[in-house]
């Protein structure tokens, strides 16, 4: 018996030293530990999904390994009770156990598969360690014990799986999401394709066949990533190319994959309700291009109506002709010459009126429908520009110029 203060031990430390085991039995026990190990291992591999065929496999030897390994720090804390620091000889298994842990976590398997090894393993390994034990002469109490000792041991190595399952999620998520958002910036900065690839590889990131820019406030981020397609990116901090406006707003940028064709419908209703502005899709690393155009989009003020998010494929000649601002200002400028004579208000009046014209093709019932005024007006004023303008308003080329100059209000 140990001389330990059970309280300050583990369960399986405190059940060790409660156990009153001889040598003969303990003797007995490790003998029969590799019989014992190599059914416990076809146990596994038969019962648990996740370790079919795993003989077959690599993840065949780290099996064997760990029940061998767990098996014998088992046997050695029910044969040797402590006399010192209560983890010793716990220490050997619960660190494999704690690595296997993170690597199932490497390998990308989830902790269902593991916890289920230790559930088989425990009525398996008990099996053979209990029938040995009634061999050996164990008395009835001392083999109540044994089997609280095993079941205490399995949940211990169980919690130090689980430890190092966490572990190694918490520290390559960290490393993951750096390298996404490494990914992400130079995505938007239109970074050369072999660094875009090597970053995506290091993120174990899949490159999908496009990406869509989504512009939206940070305070919607949450929700719209909820539905969307669980590869989005979402660069944050320090966006490039913003203006002075934007630089200063709480706005997310998400870059959704193929979320193009068909499927721009789709994403479209998922934002509607979330302020957003939706850019074209492009092929991935070519995505810049989309994040410059929301980002036009917002600096004319391209709106939509009824909580639809703004698509940017449905205002491409805004913003074509708000591509240049300054150089949108000299022709109009330019073309608006002979209205620069003119009192303000009967300039814009005809401006008005001269828009309204090119865009309803001189059909002067739709134009007088448009500005809410009697087609005699229109008649009028048509007449009054016709004047300044002469036949000039028959030149195609100044008809063109002028339809640019006047697209945006």
């Amino acid at each position: 018996m140990s001389d330990v203060d059970p309280g300050h031990a583990t369960a399986a430390a405190r059940g060790a030293a409660e156990l009153d085991l001889d040598d003969a039995a303990a003797g007995l026990l490790r003998s029969r530990l590799p019989a014992v190990a190599e059914e416990t291992v076809r146990a596994i591999v038969a019962e648990v999904p996740g370790y079919a065929n795993a003989l077959a496999r690599p993840i065949g030897a780290n099996i064997q390994g760990a029940v061998q390994l767990a098996l014998g720090g088992f046997l050695s804390l029910a044969s040797r009770p402590l006399a010192g620091d209560p983890a010793t000889p716990l220490a050997p298994a619960l660190d494999g156990a704690y690595a296997l842990g993170r690597g199932e976590a490497r390998s990308g398997r989830s902790m269902f598969a593991l916890l289920a090894a230790y559930r088989v393993g425990a009525r398996v390994a008990w099996r053979g360690l209990s029938a040995t034990a009634v061999e050996a002469g164990l008395s009835p109490q001392t083999l109540s014990k044994f089997a609280e000792l095993v079941f205490a041991y399995i949940d211990e190595l169980s919690a130090a799986s689980v430890a190092g399952h966490t572990d190694e999620l918490a520290t390559t998520g960290r490393v993951r999401e750096r390298y996404l958002q490494q990914l992400g910036h130079g995505l938007l900065r239109g970074d050369p394709v072999d660094h875009l690839a090597a970053l995506a590889d290091r993120a174990n990131w899949d490159p999908p066949g496009s990406l869509t820019v989504v512009v939206l406030p940070s305070s919607h981020v949450r929700a719209a990533l909820g539905l969307l397609d669980q590869r989005s990116l979402r660069p944050e901090e320090e966006l490039p190319d913003l203006d002075e406006d934007d630089a200063g707003s709480d706005l997310a940028v998400l870059l959704v994959p193929d979320a193009d064709g068909p499927a721009r419908a789709a994403l479209l209703r998922t934002l509607r309700g979330q302020d957003a502005v939706v850019g074209p899709g492009r092929p991935w690393t070519s995505v810049r291009e989309s994040y410059l155009r929301v980002l036009r989009a917002r600096r004319l003020r391209v709106t939509a109506v009824g909580g639809a998010p703004v698509d940017t494929e449905q205002h491409l000649a805004s913003l074509v002709v708000g591509a240049d601002p300054a150089a949108l200002a000299d022709l109009r400028r330019q073309v608006l010459a002979p209205f620069a004579d003119l009192r303000p208000a009967t300039a814009e009046r005809l401006v008005e009126t001269l828009r309204e014209w090119l865009l309803h093709q001189g059909r002067r019932d739709d134009v007088a429908a448009a500005l809410h005024v009697h087609p005699q007006t229109v008649r009028y004023r048509m007449g009054h520009v016709r004047e300044l303008f002469g036949e000039r308003l028959d030149d195609s080329e100044v008809v063109l110029a002028l339809t640019v100059a006047l697209a945006l209000p």
